[in-house]
């Protein structure tokens, strides 16, 4: 824990520096904030791998990830699916939300980080 506050804290120093080494944006980047989209109204009986194979037509998907209830251990209706490229997330984005998966219309945004109390 300490050890990512550390990086965390440092990230801060060269992103807000005159002359950032690092910009803001290839740091979400590289977190994979940019390409990865949120999906809702997935159908409860939808694997990850139907998600991914769903998504997969717009480009390479590197993960796609259904998010399950821990006590019912089924699935919570939503997801994240993250793409290689920025682009190809940005059709998908386009081109999924409203559609039909699985027979359920599914809704599709970025995906946006949270702050954890």
């Amino acid at each position: 824990m300490a050890a990512a506050r550390r990086v965390s804290s440092r990230l801060v120093e060269l992103v807000s520096s005159p002359n950032p080494i690092v910009s803001p944006a290839s740091v979400i980047f590289h977190r994979g904030l940019a390409s990865t989209l949120f999906v809702k109204g997935i159908d409860f009986a939808t694997t990850d791998d139907r998600l991914a194979k769903a998504f997969s037509k717009f480009g390479q998907v590197e993960e796609a990830t259904i998010i399950m209830d821990r006590v019912k251990n089924r699935s919570k209706g939503f997801g994240y699916v993250t793409f290689a490229v920025e682009e190809d997330a940005r059709k998908a984005l386009i081109d999924m939300n409203g559609k039909l998966l699985d027979g359920r219309v599914v809704f599709v945004d970025k995906a946006r980080t949270t702050k954890r109390c």
